[in-house]
This record gives C-alpha cells, structure tokens and sequence, in this order.
C-alpha cells in the first residue's frame, strides 16, 4: 500500500492537529469508521453536522475531536448532551482519555447522582460539561454554572431525548446556549420532531449518514422463535446453556427485567440488570460487572440499555419484542462490533407475528423463524407470514425537510 493509500485509510489528513494524532495513536486508533471518516472534516471547519449513525458506529469520537479543537482554537466551553446516565459516563470517559492528558478539564452533571462532586467539578472551570438535561437544569437554577461561553454543542441520541420527553428540557437549555455557536446533533432516525429542531436550532447543518436509517448490523445473525409466554423462560434456560458468552437480554419492563435476572440467577448463571428502578450505584456496578466479566448475563430495558456500550457481546436476546419498532436495530447493535461476528434471537408470541413483519419491513430483511422445539417454520403454509417484507421497498433513508444539506465527506473535495 502507497502512503497516499495509507493516508487515506488512516486519520491523517481529516484536519486534525498533530497533538491530537500523536494522542489517537497511542491510543491504537488507526483507521476511522465511515461516520468519523466524514464527520470530522466538515465539524472542524466550524459547520454545523447533522450525523445520521448507529450506536456503535464510532460516532462519539465523530464528534469528540473536533469539539478539542475547537475549544483549543476558541476558548469557548463544550456541552454535551445526553439522554442517559450511562452514555454520559461513557462519552466523559472517552473525552479524558483522548485529551486529559492535554489538560482538558471534564464535568459530568448526571441524575441519582450526588450533586457536590459535580459542584466541584464545576467550581474547576472544566473545558467540557458532559451532562444528561434534568441534572444541568438543576445546576443552572443553583447558579452553579452558566452556558453564557458554550461555543460548541452536541445533542448526542437525539431521537432518545425526545422518546424520554426531554423536549421541555431541551428547549430550555438552547435558549440559555449562545446563538453563535457551533452545534452538531446525532440520532439514530430522523423524524420529524428532529427535523424540526435542526431548522430552529441549526445553522445549514451539512448531513453525513452513515448507513440507511432502519439499516441492522452487518455481522449480526439475527432469528426469530415463536414461543408463548408462558414458554419464554424454558427457552431460555435453553440457549444460557447453548450460548457459552456473554449475553444481553432486554425486557420491555423493569419489572420483567428484575424477574427476568432473578429466574437466570436461579439458573446457576451470574446475571445483573439495568433499569430505572437500580439507583446510578447500582447501574454502574451492573455496567461495570458485565464489560468485566463478574457477570455473565445483564437484563436490561430499552432505556437503560441506551449508554450500554461493551464490546464482545456474543448474544443478544429480544425476551420482549421492543415497542418501538426502531428499537429493534439499536438492541442487535449490541453484539457484531468491530468486525467481529454476532448473534440475535427474538422471542415472539404467535399473536406478534405482525410485529416481526413490521420488524422485516424496517430491516428490509426476511428473518427465520422457529418454532419453540427449534423447527423451521414454513412461511408459505402461514397465511400472516406470507407477506414477504423484502419485497417492501422502503422510502429515501433523506426524507424531505430534513433541515440540512445532505453532502458527503468528498463532496468538500477535502
């Protein structure tokens, strides 16, 4: 391979500081994934970016290195916000790692958490507030900080926020931000609801998208069993004895994952979960447990799930179909990271079989399914399965009123 070729393969030559490309390579980061690839070029020019991306598709760091640069160039503050406790610990932890050791100073401002050591933290004059909305309301009300120098803002899961009713807040918030500011926003999907917020909140932000929204991971073998209710938990005593890795379970309630989690502990299987009934203690303690290996399965809501960010997972398991149908491709994201290989299983009562179409129609993939025994079942002698929902072609992954111009990485002839 030339050195051009290499060039282009690496993060070299996206307009990143020297600093901070000595940083990504002892940090082992070589090649950028496609959402970084085209969104870092357009934020560090000072565009706002509108970033279409799954989770997992690196697009923290998408944003993360041009917000450093940006405050290096202007001395203004960063704010990020976040929809959940976990992700913001997660996005705090890799903002010091790729620039606490050149000095930025961090705050993280979450809920169920004990105010004071954020107090402190923003008594230090941090570079970058990393915070979920209620907990910095709460901050502002207690003059403990002010938005007056935000010179750069990340909506991060926006589509989240809005699901969780974060609007109020966030409406709020951007009210008290500087209306010269740079902002970028990223979501999974985009309705209209966040359509909306660009063409109020944005300045001509440039669009990078990723892969088609609804798009499923890649390396994820993904099938569905029809199984009643009642024959959820035998099956899956089954594949906990099957699946030798670690596995991550999503309940449609807490309630289902506090019994969920007790009937595998029952199993002789070490199992934690995650919802919002666990104090932040008792979330991070799951968290933490599960990407070590203290525990084996983690039972967890949609929710909750949200900031759950490990890599290695070999299984994921729908014990519930989700509610939202969108949510099903934010879940088997869990697992077929990084190139390595994955597994999804979804638990389905006959009654749901419209919910798996809807699910194929979303995917534009036809799923195998199997009966509780492990049986394939004959789609063409079922009259509800019948309906093929590959043959659905879905409409432009851009609808119109996007509030932004879609252009690609290139199209900057950078």
């Amino acid at each position: 391979m030339t050195r051009e070729e290499l060039k282009t393969e690496s993060f070299y030559g996206l307009g990143i500081a020297p600093k901070l490309l000595e940083r990504l390579d002892a940090l082992k980061f070589v090649h950028p994934t496609p959402i970084q690839k085209q969104a870092i070029p357009i934020a560090s020019a000072g565009d706002d970016v509108i970033g279409i991306a799954q989770t997992g598709t690196g697009k923290t760091l998408a944003f993360v290195i041009p917000m450093i640069q940006q405050i290096s160039a202007t001395g203004k503050m960063g704010l990020i916000l976040l929809p959940t406790r976990e992700l913001a610990v997660q996005v705090e932890e890799a903002l010091r790692k790729v620039a606490g050791p050149l000095g930025l100073r961090t705050a993280v401002l979450i809920g169920g958490a004990n105010i004071n050591p954020q107090t402190k933290q923003l008594r230090a004059k941090p570079h970058v507030i990393v915070a979920t909305p209620g907990r910095l309301i709460d901050h502002i009300e207690q003059k403990n900080t002010s938005l007056n120098n935000v010179g750069i803002l990340i909506l991060d899961e926006a589509d989240r926020m809005l699901d969780m009713g974060f609007a109020p807040q966030l409406k709020r918030i951007l009210q008290w931000v500087p209306k010269d500011r740079q902002t970028m926003l990223f979501s999974a999907t985009m309705p209209p609801e966040i359509s909306a917020m660009a063409r109020a909140y944005m300045k001509s932000p440039l669009r990078v998208e990723v892969a088609p929204q609804g798009t499923a991971a890649e390396n994820v073998d993904q099938e569905v069993y029809l199984v009643s209710k009642q024959g959820k938990i035998d099956l899956l005593g089954r594949l906990l004895n099957e699946y030798k890795g670690t596995i991550l379970i999503f309940s449609r309630t807490k309630h289902g994952a506090k019994k969920i989690a007790r009937d595998v502990r029952n199993m002789k299987h070490s199992a934690a979960e995650l919802h919002s009934n666990r104090s932040q203690s008792q979330r991070q303690d799951a968290l933490n447990g599960f990407s070590r290996g203290k525990y084996r399965v983690l039972v967890a809501t949609d929710i909750a799930a949200r900031g759950i960010d490990v890599k290695g997972i070999e299984l994921v398991i729908n014990y519930d179909l989700p509610d939202h149908t969108e949510d099903y491709v934010h879940r088997i994201g869990r697992t077929g990271r990084a190139g390595c290989e994955g597994k999804a299983i979804s638990f389905a009562c006959p009654e749901q079989k419209k919910d798996i179409l809807q699910i194929e129609r979303l995917i534009n993939l036809t799923l195998p399914i199997k009966s509780a025994a492990g049986d394939l079942v004959d789609r063409s002698k079922d009259m509800m399965l019948k309906a093929s929902s590959s043959a659905s072609k879905g409409g432009s992954p851009y609808p119109r009123g996007g509030g932004g111009r879609r252009r690609s990485f290139r199209s900057r002839g950078r």
